[in-house]
């Protein structure tokens, strides 16, 4: 999926070139746009980090602002993920609850416009919401959360005017406490060591609607695999993938689907395939010229 491109995964009629996070964005160099496929590739031999040590877990978490505690607690290597007790999926499934969503994707175009690089301006209606909280997962997910002027950008973008300057300074504690970034193997700038690749992107596989409480506030459950850690010959933080399922609540505010709270949970956990781990050279090259996508119900 080069550059520019599009991969679509319904029919060939509605492709088209559109700009992602890439043209001063998020998620890579790229301009490409696909809609949410069904099952993503194994993007790295299936490897996983255990729940004890997972980097990716704290970063994910933090990255969304829930359970700010558990996160530091995380990068001190002092727990596991949280159990989604949370998540509207695990509430009940009373008549607010929309009809299961198709997998196949619908071919519409998620927007037209961006803020910042970040996809923006969605249809008022549940497909627009889910297509509003995958792109912003990738945002929050990606390595620009740890530079403090893209951080507030993204949060400012993505969230309620009513609670961004709470999570500003939340986030801003996060990602600037020492412990937690030297736990991952950057400085305290955020950076990675000299000759290393900082890795931090999402590869969204689906979403759907959660609980319903109005035309203007619902709730969107994101699945997605991550890659978290540093490529390069001394890392000693290697490139790992593991899966998440996070719930965002979003009200419709300022003509656009926006944030108001979220909540994160392990998988589900495909088997991982019989793949050699690719060198970090390769790995730190792939994510240089690979670009993200800009992602559509």
């Amino acid at each position: 999926m080069s550059p520019g491109g599009e991969r679509g995964y319904g029919d060939a009629s509605s492709r088209g070139d559109e700009g992602g996070y890439g043209d001063g964005g998020y998620g890579g160099t790229g301009q490409t746009r696909t809609r949410l496929p069904d099952r993503p590739g194994d993007v790295y031999g299936g490897a996983r980090r255990g729940r004890g040590g997972s980097s990716r877990s704290t970063v994910t978490v933090v990255a969304v602002v829930v359970l700010l505690i558990a996160a530091i607690a995380f990068a001190n290597r002092g727990g596991g993920g949280g159990d989604g007790s949370g998540s509207a999926s695990n509430g009940s499934r009373s008549g607010d609850r929309a009809k299961s969503a198709p997998t196949t994707a619908t071919g519409k175009r998620p927007v037209d416009t961006k803020t910042s690089g970040i996809p923006t301006g969605y249809a008022h209606d549940q497909q627009g919401a889910q297509s509003a909280a995958t792109n912003y997962t990738v945002a929050l997910a990606s390595a620009e959360m740890f530079d403090t002027e893209s951080r507030h950008t993204i949060v400012d973008t993505v969230y309620a005017p009513d609670v961004v300057a709470k999570l500003r300074s939340e986030t801003d504690k996060a990602y600037t406490n020492k412990k937690f970034l030297a736990g991952i193997g950057l400085d305290e700038d955020g950076k990675a060591p000299s000759g290393q690749t900082f890795v931090s992107r999402v590869v969204p596989a689906g979403t759907k609607i959660g609980k319903l409480t109005d035309g203007d506030h619902l709730s969107v459950e994101v699945w997605y695999s991550s890659l978290f850690g540093l490529a390069g010959a001394s890392s000693t933080n290697p490139v790992t993938e593991s899966w998440y399922t996070t719930t965002y609540d979003l009200t419709w505010v300022g003509g656009d689907w926006k944030i108001t709270d979220s909540r994160q949970k392990d998988g589900p956990v495909p088997v991982g395939a019989d793949q050699k781990a690719s060198t970090t050279d390769d790995m730190a090259k792939a994510v240089e010229e690979y670009g993200g996508f800009t992602y559509a119900r």
